[in-house]
């Protein structure tokens, strides 16, 4: 095989779109010590892709040795795969992507240059170039001379929005990296490089987002974390906002985005997932980054230690933290990634104004000033306790469902069937955690009947039932009756939850979690018991639900993750009728 062709085959994993080039160049960049990475691109990348950096730069000779297959000053020894520090390391992204395109590169490292085209992986022509600090390289004709690849690539449109979500991912990684990303000419993404990570959210993200992020940092023996992570107000459909970093290298890891979705765990809906921005460092030596192509699936050692450290951090933030929405939002600042996306899908984005918005909040980023990103982090940390002290007066009921309350701060109004739900679930799992279960035997039994299989498998998991306080025999054929039951099923409601509680069994079969089946138990029978929409309670009872509610560990949303309680403060109130017109 010769070594064009090999370059080709190694092209396919190397360069899949537009969006692989962009990474490679963009990390060769970052690895070349840059602190100011331009990408232009004209239609998507379609037609051409640069990428400008004032890094490190090459003599003549390493110049031409980076397109060479396997060449590389990243590692010297064989051991150096167990120390790896860089984005790159294997020698393979420039000459495979040479050889299915046509480059033009110009780089200096201040004392000589080198100027260097190469089309379909041979040297057209090598020349001296200008001296300007760092490396200019090219890319057009992708895919020319292999067509069966061509023709995987996208839409112009669908090429640009893997771009911008790449380039997006990477300046939050690097953070103290000035990213310039254009296409056609126009600016989508500008960052400033200032080494403040909430500055850079609010770059990417917006102000509606980067004003309710909450900032964590934590430690073990092995990890070191730190990032931002969204209030549950402001959710995804997706997982594409899990922004996870290791040693700054962008990564996807299951295990990492299962920790960051289990901390979450009731503070969201499923199938909804947080922006979050989490960065990991460790050493290298647990890391193994050389099990694909791309280099961003990786393979952690000690990942159990990470879950936990990364799901207790995360879980103590939300706890710490007053959750409660403002339902008022300014229309002006309501603009977020998603919507940013869609503008540049549709081929309307006008300006860099479009992108880095500013609104009528004169919310301005300076160049230099980091001070006015201070956006309530450790100021908004008011704890939970807050949230217990908080005293809130019902004043009437709305459609049946939505408790009206009062203080000194505004309005709120509450969920009944959700505020309900959340005070079940609690009082449910402060039950099933005790170690001595108190039960109560039933003067009259119930009486369950099943089917055949329905019988067998129960019969096989009654230690389940029996462990939580459920005494139960067989009587007859696939029948048991329940003698005794804990005191915390719901009077009047015992034969209804003991068959949730029986179903529940049924449907875990071999694959038994007992923490995962309390957590189910418990939102299943809190969901079941509470008060239901289009239900009007009397005021005594508003009220006693209300103070059961602010005392609860996680107040604001049910067991499912939809909200308890929102609120319109005095200020939302007054503006909205004109009393203030700021």
């Amino acid at each position: 095989m010769s070594e064009n062709l090999a370059n080709k085959i190694a092209a396919g994993e190397v360069v899949e779109r537009c969006s692989s080039i962009v990474k490679e160049l963009v990390e060769n960049s970052i690895d070349a010590n840059a602190t100011n990475i331009v990408i232009n691109l004209f239609k998507g990348g379609l037609d051409k892709i640069q990428v400008i950096d004032d890094g490190d730069g090459m003599d003549a000779n390493d110049a031409h040795m980076a397109f060479l297959r396997h060449a590389t000053s990243k590692l010297i020894h064989d051991d150096d795969l167990f120390f790896i520090n860089t984005m790159g390391f294997r020698g393979e992204a420039l000459p495979s992507i040479a050889s299915v395109s046509e480059i033009e590169m110009q780089t200096s490292n201040g004392m000589d240059s080198s100027y260097i085209h190469i089309k379909g992986g041979e040297f057209l022509e090598e020349r001296s170039g200008d001296l300007r600090q760092g490396t200019n390289i090219s890319v057009t004709n992708l895919f020319y001379n292999t067509p069966a690849r061509l023709k995987y690539l996208k839409a112009e449109n669908t090429e640009l929005y893997n771009v911008v979500n790449l380039v997006e991912k990477l300046a939050l990684a690097h953070p103290n990296i000035k990213f310039t990303l254009t296409n056609n000419d126009k600016i989508l993404i500008k960052t400033s490089g200032s080494d403040n990570l909430l500055k850079t959210i609010h770059e990417i993200y917006g102000l509606n987002v980067s004003n309710k992020m909450l900032e964590f940092k934590a430690s073990d023996n092995d990890f070191d974390i730190y990032g931002y992570i969204c209030k549950p107000e402001i959710l995804k459909s997706n997982r594409n906002d899990l922004n996870t970093f290791v040693n700054d290298r962008v990564v996807k890891n299951v295990e990492i985005n299962r920790a960051i979705n289990d901390a979450y765990y009731t503070y969201k809906p499923e199938g909804k997932y947080p922006v979050v921005v989490l960065k990991i460092n460790t050493d290298p030596t647990l890391v193994d980054v050389n099990i694909h192509p791309t280099k961003q699936d990786i393979k952690l050692s000690k990942i159990n230690d990470l879950y936990e450290l990364i799901y207790k951090t995360i879980k103590d933030v939300l706890y710490n933290n007053l959750l409660i929405p403002n339902a008022m939002r300014d229309k002006s600042v309501n603009i977020i990634k998603d919507d940013v996306i869609k503008d540049i899908v549709a081929n309307m984005v006008k300006s860099e104004e479009k992108v880095n918005v500013q609104t009528e909040l004169d919310f301005v980023v300076e160049e230099n000033d980091d001070a006015k990103l201070e956006l309530k982090t450790s100021d908004d940390a008011l704890i939970n306790k807050e949230m217990k002290s908080l005293v809130l007066y019902p004043v009437g009921l709305a459609l049946g469902t939505y408790i009206i309350a009062e203080n000194d701060e505004g309005i709120y109004l509450i969920d009944q069937h959700a505020a309900q739900e959340r005070v079940n679930y609690e009082r449910y799992m402060k039950a099933l955690r005790e170690r001595n279960v108190a039960i109560t035997t039933l003067l009259i039994p119930i009486k369950i009947e099943l089917s055949t299989s329905e019988f067998t498998l129960l019969k096989e998991n009654m230690e389940v039932l029996s462990s939580r306080g459920f005494q139960l025999e067989e009587f007859g054929v696939n029948t048991f009756l329940v003698k005794a039951h804990p005191t915390w099923v719901l009077e009047g409601h015992e034969e209804e939850s003991i068959r949730k509680i029986i179903d529940l069994v049924l449907t875990c079969k071999d694959k038994f979690d007992p923490v995962k089946f309390n957590e189910s138990m418990a939102i299943t029978l809190a969901c079941k018991m509470s008060i239901k929409a289009n239900y009007r309670i009397s005021p005594s009872e508003q009220e006693e639900l209300l103070k059961e509610l602010v005392v609860c560990d996680n107040p604001y949303n049910c067991p499912h993750g939809r909200p308890t309680i929102i609120k319109f403060s005095i200020y939302d109130l007054e503006r909205m009728f004109k009393r203030v017109m700021n």
